[in-house]
């Protein structure tokens, strides 16, 4: 797998896809790539006016894309159950599902409108109950798969399960690396629950390395000194978003990618550079703490995959 490049993505026309925060930054990225290679696209965001914009950018480019936009808040439940209605009135089967959406090192404790931790809900828990909801178009499709967003930040991260919302203790940076160790840990117990139940599901993760989008200004912000020294080093370590989408398109279009694979730049310490296996700490790979918090995802959310399944 050297130096793979979008030009070996296969045709993918008639596939439908879903691209979660697609109005900008890796996710649009995405979402620009596949609708350019013939996928019938929906790209998804809250704030519907980028939504639109994006959509214009990405016509402008190829002007016979497939593609629409859904007003989706992962930071909402309703809005999650809401989408997903609203999917299915319209879509017979899903072919991938790209769970992009984020935010990053929220300055100040946040909620949701359901009341969790912003970044748990946001980058976690919304997409395990979008997931779970597209169940049953998902296992309609002939070869489907689901690729999570994950981040190097999960090596840093660890699930606390006595203060999983941050409410006695929260710092910006420890809940950022459990979001994304918990969508990591999601990916790989997909796989394993997918297998033993005969869902036919290919669930994956990637991480885009150093990118250089929005979500990190929006973040921590420009006046920390971790910010500053980024800033700094950027031109050395850091790529553009169009790069950092790779390792998401090969997890979502390779034929090489394998079920429960996890992807990410090959480059010095996974910053950059092209496609390729990518390093799962040891915590992501505990089986026993992955059960535990697929169990507190479902009673969180009130989404169960075994009952939608029965249901299908």
């Amino acid at each position: 797998m050297t130096d793979w490049t979008t030009a070996e993505i296969p045709s993918l026309s008639g596939k439908t896809v879903v691209v979660t925060g697609a109005t900008g930054g890796l996710g649009y990225e995405t979402a620009m790539v596949l609708a350019g290679v013939g996928a019938i696209v929906i790209l998804t965001g809250r704030n519907d006016a980028k939504g639109l914009r994006a959509i214009e950018g990405i016509c402008e480019r190829f002007p016979n894309a497939l593609i629409a936009y859904e007003h989706l808040d992962l930071a909402s439940l309703a809005s999650v159950a809401d989408f997903a209605r609203r999917f299915a009135a319209d879509n017979e089967h899903l072919d991938l599902l790209v769970n992009n959406a984020g935010v990053m090192a929220l300055p100040k404790r946040q909620q949701t409108e359901d009341g969790f931790e912003m970044q748990l809900g946001t980058n976690y828990l919304g997409h395990y109950a979008l997931t779970a909801r597209l169940l049953p178009q998902l296992r309609r499709a002939r070869a489907p798969r689901i690729v999570n967003l994950s981040s190097l930040a999960h090596r840093s991260g660890a699930i606390n399960f006595d203060d999983l919302q941050s409410k006695h203790s929260y710092r910006p940076w420890r809940a950022y690396c459990q979001s994304k160790l918990a969508m990591l840990m999601f990916a790989l117990e997909l796989q394993r629950r997918s297998l033993a139940a005969g869902w036919g599901l290919m669930s994956l993760a990637a991480h885009p390395g150093y990118a250089r989008t929005d979500l990190i200004a929006n973040g921590p912000g420009a006046d920390t000194l971790q910010w500053r020294v980024g800033r700094l080093l950027q031109p050395l370590i850091s790529q553009s978003a169009a790069e950092g989408a790779l390792p998401t398109l090969f997890a979502a279009t390779s034929p090489s990618a394998e079920a429960g694979g996890y992807y990410g730049p090959n480059g010095f310490y996974e910053l950059k550079g092209s496609p390729g296996p990518a390093k799962i700490m040891a915590r992501a790979k505990d089986l026993a703490a992955a059960a535990m918090l697929w169990d507190a995802s479902a009673t969180l959310t009130g989404v169960s995959f075994d009952e939608i399944a029965a249901a299908a």
